[in-house]
């Protein structure tokens, strides 16, 4: 009675967060987040699914809950302050490389807090079952620029929110061997702008009509290019040329799904604690997304004839696969002072993030964001002090390789490999409450950038990326 009691009570608070987080400002620069935990944050994540005392094992490794000690709850906030700033030019390829008008973007970054929040209750005979509720933010990131910078045809506008709450089961076969599983909700949501140029849509819309007519006809090569350069230029006469009309295009789109972690802690000996633990990919087919257009009236007069269908405000599906992670963890109590930890997590990117079709309703043809992303490794060291019964510090590093490549690239994601050194600490004034902080540098390699968008727009150049990241939790045991 009393764990239905409980049950009810922790199931109830979840859903009231969820709908927090759900519609709150959920957003981050990486794309994929371990800020899950102020302690976590605080040694670079190491031990994440294999060190004691911090509930949000809970979400990355369920068999971990041998590690709480009984009933307690756990909040956690961490704000990520981000700053991309670019430098380089844009040309337009279909207008004999003229320049792009408009500057660098501002800073694409921003300041964003991500919450978390936790739930363990044991139970069964001598506690060794556990059941655990958790709430985190997985998967995120924002970028925002100036409507008129160079790169607009690229990207203005990124969101990506993913918000998970987790139901988590575990079992201990004796004090040395766990094993456990939780199954989340996902709700991710996207929204996607950018400006469209226009002026080089109907101008190469000419050019390939007047071409493809001449052709039909069984004219020859010769009489094409020419019938396509004298449309060229009477599009051009009528204030249709490479960057002389520019719109704008809003795609969003957001859907639930289920996914699932199953994990093991395996302990040799009371010290020593293995953590192994698998995250699946969750595909997240969105059919109620939609596309809004803003076309100015000329260009929408034109297209009304030329290419009915185009360019209207208009439904859409798209498929949108986060990827699965594989995460071992290490914790080693050396002695009543020390203990040293280490996670080394592989994110399998390359067969779930390599590219995005937007299929539309209309007759548009489809808009495909080709990402190519790499599967990528994250690794990391750290260590705790006890420094007396109420004060533990901590410290680590850790290498997070991005997915990313200059080959594939974008503005919408302006990542790089970063490298992180991470502080914090945990005051324990009581045995019912334990406060924690936790403080994370990223130094981060400068992004280079060498993008074309569907329009031939070219953008070269370079982001300044930089990042730093404050956490803070509260653990409340009762």
């Amino acid at each position: 009675m009393e764990f239905t009691k409980n049950l009810a009570r922790v199931s109830a608070l979840a859903l009231g967060i969820a709908g927090v987080l759900a519609y709150g400002d959920v957003h981050a620069a990486a794309f994929q987040l371990k800020e899950n935990s102020a302690k976590g944050l605080g040694r670079a994540f190491a031990g994440s699914g294999s060190a004691e005392g911090d509930a949000s094992v809970i979400a990355v490794n369920p068999a971990a809950m041998r590690q709480l000690d009984g009933r307690q709850v756990q909040a956690d906030l961490s704000v990520i302050s981000f700053s991309a700033d670019f430098d380089g030019e844009g040309r337009y390829l279909n207008g004999a490389g003229a320049p792009i008008s408009g500057g660098n973007g501002g800073d694409a970054g921003k300041v964003a807090p991500v919450p978390a929040a936790y739930f363990h209750l044991p139970f069964g005979e001598n506690d060794n079952l556990h059941f655990g509720v958790s709430l985190t933010a997985p998967f995120g990131f924002a970028t925002d620029y100036d409507r008129n910078w160079v790169g607009r045809y690229n990207a203005v506008k990124t969101e990506l929110e993913a918000v998970d709450l987790g139901l988590a089961l575990s079992y201990d076969v004796n004090p040395y061997v766990s094993f456990g599983a939780s199954v989340f909700v996902e709700h991710l949501k996207i929204e996607l702008g950018s400006a469209v140029d226009f002026g080089t849509v109907i101008n190469v819309g000419a050019q390939q009509s007047a071409a493809a007519a001449v052709l039909a006809q069984g004219g020859p090569p010769a009489q094409a290019a020419a019938a396509a350069a004298q449309a060229a230029q009477q599009a051009a006469a009528l204030g249709f040329s490479p960057g002389s009309v520019d719109g704008f295009s809003t795609i969003k789109g957001s859907n639930n799904e289920v996914g699932f972690t199953i994990g093991t802690l395996l302990s040799p000996s009371d010290n020593t604690h293995f953590g192994l633990s698998y995250r699946s990919k969750v595909e997240h087919k969105i059919n109620d997304g939609e596309a809004i257009f803003d076309v100015p009236d000329n260009a929408a007069a034109f297209l009304a004839a030329s290419r009915p269908g185009w360019f209207v405000d208009t439904d859409g599906r798209a498929t949108v696969t986060l990827p699965a992670t594989l995460t071992f963890s290490i914790t080693h109590k050396v002695n009543d002072k020390w203990t040293v930890m280490a996670d080394l997590t592989r994110t399998a990117w390359a067969s779930a993030f390599d590219s995005v079709v937007v299929d539309y309703a209309s007759n548009q043809a489809d808009t495909v964001l080709d990402f190519g992303y790499d599967d990528s490794t994250f690794a990391s060291i750290g260590a705790d002090f006890h420094l007396s019964d109420t004060l533990t510090l901590r410290g680590g590093l850790a290498y997070d390789e991005t997915p990313t490549s200059y080959a594939h690239r974008e503005l919408r994601v302006p990542d790089e490999t970063r490298k992180w050194l991470s502080l914090g600490l945990t005051w324990t004034p009581s045995d019912k409450i334990e406060y924690n902080v936790g403080y994370t540098h990223l130094f981060v390699n400068d992004a280079n950038v060498s993008t074309t968008s569907s329009t031939g727009n070219r953008v070269i150049g370079a982001f300044d990326v930089g990042g730093d990241i404050l956490a803070a939790s509260v653990n409340y045991k009762f």
